[in-house]
């Protein structure tokens, strides 16, 4: 298919214009339990950078956190608001494994929620696309900037630590695990990514192959979380291109909020 490069591409133009940004928010995805969109429809190889210093100032307003989201505009077609949960989460992503870290990893990918529950403002998107049935969901919320490092600095660990294991699904079912490095653009104060693949099959003997990658980044003190998968094709450029659009954004509006200090 060729949508992708596509996609791309307008990530890239939407990046270019990052600094014509309006002041004010669209709709944001009101939270629900496990994970908090499930219910909702959304609204509308790199180099390190040069590091900022933590708490670089006040959290945004959860207006500005709205503002600073990326849109289905931004990502192009065929991606449009999303239509809800697909059933692989409860499928494969509900799994259990021995290892605490490899298990604390499935855990964040279920809930989406690897800094934990957001304790101010924060916003949330989330799309479809209608190709492939891959999905992205993108939040913004505050975090304590030394946690959010922590919590990176953990991420970075996990393809040493579970690189391959074994998960058994709630279903019965096993899954062959692999979790990779995923470059990220020079983005934020800090960053990482990963590309996770569950490889199974399910009660009907039939073969299962999911795709999810998981990035972060902090800037100031807010944190971008992307997840991005698919029983299809999840193209990795979509991911990045898509997290250095929102942190750049983010980037801005930040500073557009300090000016109204």
């Amino acid at each position: 298919m060729s949508h992708p490069p596509a996609a791309a591409r307008a990530l890239l133009a939407s990046a270019l214009s990052v600094t014509a940004l309006p002041a004010t928010a669209g709709c944001s995805i009101e939270g629900e339990p496990r994970p908090r969109w499930f219910s909702a429809s959304a609204s509308a190889a790199a180099s390190p950078a040069v590091e900022q210093p933590a708490g670089s100032g006040a959290a945004l307003t959860e207006a500005q956190a709205q503002a600073a989201l990326i849109t289905a505009a931004d990502l192009g077609e065929p991606w449009g608001p999303t239509r809800g949960a697909r059933t692989w989460r409860d499928g494969l992503l509900k799994a259990t494994t021995e290892d605490r870290e490899c298990q604390r990893l499935l855990d964040a990918l279920y809930t989406e929620e690897v800094f934990g529950a957001p304790r101010g403002p924060h916003a949330t998107s989330a799309f479809d696309d209608a190709d492939s049935d891959a999905q992205v969901r993108y939040q913004i919320a505050a975090h304590p900037p030394a946690d959010v490092d922590r919590t990176l600095d953990w991420l970075k660990s996990l393809p040493g630590r579970c690189g391959q294991f074994t998960a058994a699904t709630t279903r019965g079912g096993v899954q062959g695990v692999e979790v990779r490095d995923l470059p990220l653009p020079p983005v934020g104060d800090a960053r990482q990514a990963l590309r996770v693949t569950l490889a199974g099959e399910t009660e009907d003997g039939e073969l299962t192959y999911l795709t999810m990658d998981l990035a972060a980044a902090r800037v100031g003190e807010e944190t971008v979380v992307l997840t991005h998968a698919g029983l299809g094709e999840v193209y990795a450029e979509v991911t990045q291109q898509a997290v250095r659009l929102g942190a750049e954004r983010l980037t801005e509006i930040r500073k557009q909020a300090r000016a109204q200090i």
